[in-house]
Order: C-alpha cells, then sequence, then structure tokens
C-alpha cells in the first residue's frame, strides 16, 4: 500500500502478530441475513507482486515486493512471520495466475477489486501490469468488476525502512494541469470502457487517496474543481453520465484545510468536498482512525482499531449526511515486514508501527457483521463495504489464502455477505 501520513503528536510503529484471539464469549447479532446484491463487497488490491522496470530501477534486478515477504522475520515473542503463501510468490500480471484470484474472490462472496494505481510526473505509469496485462487479459474477468484508487502520494524509500527515518522522496505525487490532462484521459479510454468498469447509478466510480495531494500540484480549490470536472466531461463524451468521485477519507478533516493552497482557513472540509463534486468517500484501513501510537507497543488489539473505527463510521454520516460513506473493514495491520530486518524494532514512524493482534478470522467475521448492521441502520441508496486487502501482505491485511488459516477470511465475507 501506500505511504501512510500519520497525524500524531508522539511517533509509533504497528506490526500484526495474530494470536488466538477473539470475539470474546458471545456471538456477534447478525441483524439480517444478506440477500444477493443487497450489498456491495469491494475489496484493495496492491499491485506490487510483479516485476516493474521502476522497482528494478530502484531496488534492482527482478524486484518486487515478494522479496520483503520472503525475509520478514518475527520481531518479538509469538509474532507470526514471515508470513508463507499457500500459492507460492506468483506472478500477478499472469493472466493465468489473474484467473485464479479473480475465481477465488468470486466464489467467496467479492463483487469489485478496487486497485491501488499510480502515475508520477517524470516516472510515468508505475506497477499498472497487475491490472492491464493480468486482470484484464484473464478469460474469466467479468466474474468481477475493477476500479482504480489514484494512489497520488509521494513514494518514499520504505522498502525497507531503515529506523533512522532517512526518508528519500523517490516519487513526487503531486502532478500538473498537462499530465493530469493526460492521465484523466487515459483512465476514460482504457478503464472506463471496459465492459467490467464499476459504476454507480452508471456512474464510473474514480477514487483519490490524497485530495490535498491533488488538490495543491493543480494549484487550489478553484483548478481541482476544474481538474474534476475535465475528467467529468470526457466521461460524459463516452457516453456516460458522469463520474462517480471517491475520496478516501484520511484526510478529511477540518484542521487540514491550513495544508489546502490558496484556501481562507475559514473554509470547512464539508464546503471543499462539496466545491470538488464528491459523491462518496471510503476509507483505507483501520489505523486511519485509530491512534494506534497511544496504545501500546509492540501489540495492540485488533478489536480497539474495530470499536475505534465503528465511531468514525458513525461520525462520519453525521457530520457529512449529504456523502456516502462506504465502511471499511480491515483484515489486520503489520507493517514489519516492510522494516529493515537488521535494525532493532521499535516504536517509531511508519513502518516502525505496532501490530494488530487477536484478528483471526472468527473477529474478521464479527468486524464485517458491525459494517453489515451499521449500512443496514444508515441505510444508504447504496450498501458498500471495502475491505483492507486483497493483498497487503507486507502490511499484514491480507485475504488471499496463507499458510496459517488459509482461505478462513474469505469464507467470512460469504458467509456475511452470501456469494454473488
Amino acid at each position: 500500500m501506500k505511504r501512510i501520513k500519520w497525524n500524531i503528536l508522539i511517533l509509533f510503529p504497528v506490526s500484526l502478530m495474530i494470536i488466538s484471539a477473539g470475539s470474546g464469549n458471545y456471538k456477534k447479532q447478525n441483524k439480517g441475513k444478506a440477500k444477493a446484491k443487497d450489498y456491495v463487497v469491494a475489496v484493495y488490491y496492491f499491485p506490487d507482486y510483479h516485476v516493474d522496470s521502476i522497482n528494478e530501477r530502484w531496488h534492482g534486478e527482478g524486484w518486487t515486493e515478494w522479496n520483503l515477504v520472503k525475509d520478514a522475520r518475527p520481531r518479538f515473542k509469538g509474532h507470526q512471520q514471515p508470513k508463507v503463501p499457500l500459492w507460492g510468490y506468483f506472478n500477478e500480471a499472469d493472466p493465468k495466475w489473474a484467473d485464479k484470484e479473480i475465481n477465488l474472490a468470486a466464489d467467496n462472496g467479492v463483487d469489485v477489486f478496487i486497485y491501488d494505481w499510480y502515475w508520477y510526473p517524470k516516472i510515468g505509469q508505475f506497477l499498472q501490469q497487475g491490472l492491464e496485462q493480468g486482470f484484464l487479459k484473464a478469460p474469466n474477468r467479468n466474474r468481477l468488476k475493477f476500479a482504480i484508487m489514484w494512489a497520488n502520494h509521494d513514494w518514499l524509500n520504505i522498502q525497507p525502512a531503515t529506523y533512522d527515518n532517512n526518508r528519500i522522496k523517490l516519487a513526487n505525487g503531486r502532478v500538473s494541469w498537462s499530465l493530469w490532462d493526460t492521465i484523466s484521459t487515459y483512465i476514460v479510454d482504457h478503464y472506463f470502457k471496459q465492459p467490467n468498469y464499476w459504476k454507480i447509478d452508471g456512474r464510473p466510480y474514480f477514487s483519490i487517496y490524497e485530495m490535498i495531494n491533488f488538490i495543491n500540484g493543480l494549484g487550489g480549490v478553484e483548478n481541482a474543481r476544474k481538474g474534476i470536472e475535465l475528467l467529468d466531461e470526457k466521461a460524459r463524451m463516452a457516453g456516460f453520465p458522469g463520474i462517480h468521485l471517491n475520496i478516501v477519507a484520511w484526510q478529511i478533516r477540518n484542521s487540514n484545510v491550513r495544508e489546502i493552497y490558496g484556501v481562507d482557513t475559514a473554509m470547512t472540509m464539508k464546503e471543499i468536498l462539496h466545491e470538488l463534486g464528491c459523491k462518496s468517500s471510503s476509507s483505507y484501513c483501520f489505523v486511519h482512525h485509530f491512534d494506534i501510537s497511544g496504545a501500546g507497543f509492540p501489540t495492540v488489539a485488533y478489536k480497539d482499531a474495530l470499536n475505534a473505527n465503528i465511531k468514525y463510521w458513525k461520525s462520519f454520516i453525521s457530520t457529512y449526511p449529504d456523502i456516502l460513506y462506504t465502511p471499511n473493514v480491515s483484515m489486520g495491520w503489520d507493517a514489519s515486514p516492510r522494516c529493515m530486518q537488521s535494525d532493532n524494532f521499535g516504536l517509531k514512524d511508519y513502518p516502525w508501527t505496532p501490530v494488530l493482534i487477536g484478528n483471526t478470522p472468527a473477529a474478521f467475521k464479527d468486524a464485517l457483521i458491525d459494517a453489515k448492521n451499521f449500512l443496514d441502520d444508515y441505510n444508504p441508496s447504496h450498501k458498500i463495504v471495502v475491505i483492507n486487502a486483497w493483498n497487503e501482505w507486507t502490511e499484514g491485511s491480507f485475504l488471499l489464502p496463507e499458510k496459517r488459516y488459509g482461505i478462513d477470511y474469505l469464507k467470512a465475507i460469504k458467509e456475511v455477505f452470501g456469494n454473488k
């Protein structure tokens, strides 16, 4: 996944140790049986498990994120590392493997893969082959919808990250108007027009991870609004009623207004979202809405992170009633594979963060039930849950089969939301 910006007063670390934990001595109450198509289950997909020439420039020939998975070591007693993928260290850009992934996801209630998607100034497209050469060329691709979340954050040298906090920016996430014009045309022509691109009310779903980077790169809120209008107009010219703009929630707070270029600090985040035409918001992972830094080290209870996020879900829909909110359920959190394994494991900035523990398949299922019950109470026009993640192995959040629990996390999705 992308760089995570921690808005905290002290530095902290997270890793993910799985211990026998759980859901307590009661069974979580599911308010109603899920019916097919009542809910949409979307899963984030991090496409760094194929060889990319940019990664080779930075890390050496043949490097992929799998290198970090293989190199991970237990950092404290009981720490479950390294993770052992039952499918091995496969190439996601091979359509034969994409075919297997699609079948596994669709057979267990997943409707959509949301691909983390990258395009940087001076570098160009990055990590696109998993989607373009893998998923889109798989013979069974129409079993799943897909969409993109533009991960427009800066890319830092954190694979692995040393403890000394010597972060070098390898790529700048801000784009100019000229580059945005190019990107927006590419998105419409290569993705929106695909028959299985995810649409909400006929509008192609397009998500932006760093709203502030987007605004500041284009020179302010007014220019950013014009940038969204440009993409919207291109979508209309392609035959759609416009776009469904989603903004990832982690930067949506009034305290961040001061970081936006040219904005009067009296302007509220609600006004900015309205100006941009934001139709929905999602969260990427639990730790965006949970002060894990103050909760302990080296481990923190998964249930505590879940409870903080449930509180956030309710707060968001109260504060932004006109914006559709799609709750996030994270399978876990353990970013220790992205830490330099030869450095002592300590609390600092990302990825030197604590590990969520107790995230068993049963606990994950309880979290899914909480999300479903929230959606039933909220009762929006579209009941969507987003899950972190299909394959964030180096952040400890994955649904792909692993040695310890196999596909039990996927089975939990099917049990709660049904098989589509």
